[in-house]
């Protein structure tokens, strides 16, 4: 495993709904290099729940990170340890989900407001595990001075040996913007990200929020140490193929029709659990946009992978529909 923060290069965003284990199969086909996140999971899910249906997965999924949500330090020593024990290559906690759900459980971005207790969280969970321990946060949240208050969060986890700090370049509004409005209506400032850096040099850095493009990333990447995209590379999983090649130096770039024809073996072996073919479908759809036959291969993946009795054949039919997937598909 490469040394961190390499890792944090480019990173895929922990999303609620969308970064299950399927997902990151797929992006992993698409990407040998980009570090992959879980979609968040309590401290209360992992310490009480099934911890296999939650936090299993399979070794081609690495670089795999945790992002755990809490605030008692010894419930995220303790879940740390457990994803630790499970294999994960690190352990993210989350200080940046507006969520009423999030903040009544006084998680979150509420916990801009508590640094100090941030980095008590910081220290239990580095103190129980060996692997990089990171911390994605907002610039603030409501009325804070971002200056003043992402200023006091790297204060506080530095001195708790934080190994990396995921900066989402937005404030949270956690009255009056639902989690949705959260993602879009608060303006973006890139450039306090990068006077964080300025100040906390030997920090890791990565910023997230509105970046859609590997051009944009190249240009963040002059100034912090890692990107991190969210909506972006799923809705376009195109995109995270071409990482590898723009970001990291690969020879060639990923072929992404092969990528996905090498998921239908694992759709087969899903089915034979018990699983469907839309849920792992779902997570490819964005993949040929722009490209002739993108939407007739949506919509055949969208409208046959949720009928009683498909199989994986229903997605070597939609890469027929692609230009030059069809003789991809009879290969």
């Amino acid at each position: 495993m490469k040394a961190f923060p390499e890792t944090m290069r480019f990173s895929v965003a922990p999303m609620m709904d969308w970064t299950d284990r399927h997902c990151r199969v797929f992006h992993r086909r698409l990407s040998r290099h980009a570090l992959l996140y879980t979609e968040m999971v309590t401290t209360g899910a992992v310490l009480h729940g099934p911890r296999e249906r939650l936090l299993g997965f399979s070794s081609e999924e690495q670089k795999v990170a945790l992002q755990l949500g809490g605030s008692d330090p010894k419930d995220l020593a303790e879940a740390a340890k457990i994803g630790a024990e499970f294999g994960y290559a690190e352990i993210n906690l989350n200080v940046g989900c507006p969520s009423d759900r999030v903040q009544d459980g006084r998680f979150g971005a509420c916990l801009m407001r508590e640094p100090e207790l941030v980095g008590a969280c910081v220290a239990a969970m580095k103190a129980a595990v060996d692997v990089p321990v990171t911390v994605k946060c907002r610039i603030g949240v409501d009325e804070q001075d971002t200056e003043r208050a992402l200023d006091a969060l790297a204060d506080h986890v530095t001195g708790s040996g934080v190994d990396g700090l995921i900066v989402h370049a937005r404030k949270a509004w956690l009255q009056g913007l639902s989690p949705k409005e959260n993602r879009d209506v608060p303006p973006l400032d890139y450039a306090r990200v990068y006077r964080l850096k300025e100040r906390f040099p030997h920090l890791p850095i990565a910023i997230n929020g509105g970046i859609e493009t590997l051009d944009e990333a190249k240009e963040h990447l002059r100034h912090v140490d890692g990107v991190m995209l969210g909506r972006a590379a799923y809705q376009n999983p195109g995109l995270v193929a071409d990482v590898d090649a723009e970001l990291f130096g690969a020879a060639d770039r990923t072929d992404a029709r092969a990528a996905a024809l090498s998921m239908a073996p694992y759709i087969a072996a899903h089915i034979e659990k018990g699983g469907k073919v839309s849920n792992v479908t779902r997570h490819m759809l964005g993949l040929f946009a722009g490209l002739p036959g993108a939407r007739a291969y949506r919509r055949h993946l969208a409208v046959e992978a949720v009928k009683p009795g498909a199989t994986e054949q229903v997605l070597i039919e939609a890469l027929g529909l692609v230009r030059g997937g069809a003789a991809l598909a009879a290969a």
